[in-house]
C-alpha cells in the first residue's frame, strides 16, 4: 500500500494537475474526461477495462491504484449514490483519497435522494483534508438517448413510470460543463450545486418534444415500477437491481423534484439547455433513427 505518494507536477496551472475520473467511459465521465483534457489536465480515465486504469466499484483493490498521485478526482458511483452499498462505498474510497494525499473531490449526487445524502456525508467524513463538492443532479436529459429508453424510443413509445410528474431535465453536458469548472478552479469549490434544465416537462411533455424534433409520433406508456423492472429485466439487467432502480424512479418522479434551480448559472454564468436543445441535436445525430 502506498501512503501519501503523488506524481511530480504542481498545482501551478492546469497542466500540474492530474484528476482520475472513476467512470471515465460513462454518460457523464466520457464528457467530464473530454473537457478535462481540452482544459489541459492530466487526465486518468478509470473503468472496469477500457479506461486508462482500472477502476471497478465491485474490485475495492483497485481503487488505490487508481487513485495514488491524482490531485483530484470525479466520482460517480454505480449504480447509483442512492443504493444501499453506496455509504460504506464512498467511506473507504474517502480514507483511501485521503491516505493518496488526493486535494479534491467532485462526487456525482442524485438530486432529493435522502439515501445520496447518506453517501455523501459518508464520503466527507472519512476525506479527511479533502475538499468535497457534491453535485447533485436532476434527471439526464441523455437517458431519453443513451440507454434502454433510447430503444424503446426507436419504436416509438416511451415507458416509464413517472405518471403526470414534471422533472427539470438537465443536459449532461452541462453537469460536465459545471464538474469541470470546479476541478479547474472556475467553480465553487467545497459546496452543494443542485442542476437542473430550466423548466419542468412531463413524460407526456418529452414525448411532444420527441416527435416535433424527430418528426415522427412517440407516444408517452406509463407504467407501474413493478412492470418497468420486468422490461429493465428483458434489457438484460439482473433483477434485483432492475427492481431497486424502479422502485428509485417511483421515488424521486413523485413531484418534489419538480422546481428548477439556479445552479448551473451560478457555476457557468450562463443559462442550462433547454430540452428541446437536446432533442434537436440527438434527433440531428441520428439516434433514433432516420
Amino acid at each position: 500500500m502506498t501512503t501519501n505518494t503523488r506524481n511530480s507536477g504542481t498545482d501551478s496551472g492546469n497542466g500540474g494537475r492530474t484528476v482520475l475520473v472513476t467512470s471515465g467511459t460513462g454518460k457523464t465521465g466520457r464528457r467530464v474526461v473530454e473537457r478535462l483534457r481540452e482544459s489541459g489536465l492530466d487526465v486518468r480515465s478509470g473503468s472496469r477495462g477500457a479506461g486508462d486504469v482500472r477502476f471497478d466499484w465491485d474490485d475495492p483493490s483497485t481503487w488505490e491504484p487508481a487513485l495514488t498521485g491524482a490531485d483530484a478526482a470525479y466520482v460517480a458511483y454505480y449504480p447509483d449514490l442512492a443504493a444501499p452499498t453506496a455509504p460504506d462505498a464512498l467511506r473507504e474510497l474517502g480514507r483511501i483519497a485521503a491516505r493518496c494525499a488526493v486535494r479534491e473531490v467532485v462526487l456525482l449526487s442524485g438530486r432529493g435522494e435522502p439515501e445520496a445524502v447518506v453517501a455523501e456525508r459518508a464520503l466527507r467524513e472519512a476525506a479527511d483534508g479533502v475538499v468535497v463538492t457534491v453535485v447533485r443532479a436532476a434527471f439526464f436529459a441523455q437517458n431519453f438517448s443513451e440507454g434502454p429508453l433510447a430503444e424503446g424510443l426507436a419504436t416509438g413509445e416511451l415507458v416509464f413510470p413517472a405518471g403526470r410528474t414534471a422533472e427539470p431535465f438537465v443536459d449532461a453536458d452541462d453537469l460536465a460543463d459545471v464538474v469541470v469548472a470546479v476541478l479547474a478552479g472556475d467553480g465553487q469549490r467545497g459546496g452543494v450545486h443542485e442542476v437542473t434544465g430550466p423548466r419542468p416537462l412531463t413524460f407526456d411533455e418529452v414525448a411532444a418534444e420527441l416527435s416535433r424534433a424527430t418528426g415522427r409520433a412517440v407516444r408517452y406508456v406509463p407504467v407501474t415500477p413493478e412492470q418497468y423492472a420486468a422490461a429493465l429485466e428483458g434489457f438484460g439487467m439482473p433483477r434485483g437491481e432492475a427492481v431497486w432502480l424502479a422502485e428509485l424512479f417511483g421515488t424521486l418522479l413523485d413531484g418534489h423534484n419538480s422546481s428548477t434551480t439556479e445552479g448551473v448559472k451560478q457555476v457557468l454564468g450562463r443559462d442550462p439547455k433547454d430540452f428541446a436543445e437536446f432533442a434537436d441535436g440527438a434527433a440531428a445525430a441520428g439516434v433514433w433513427g432516420a
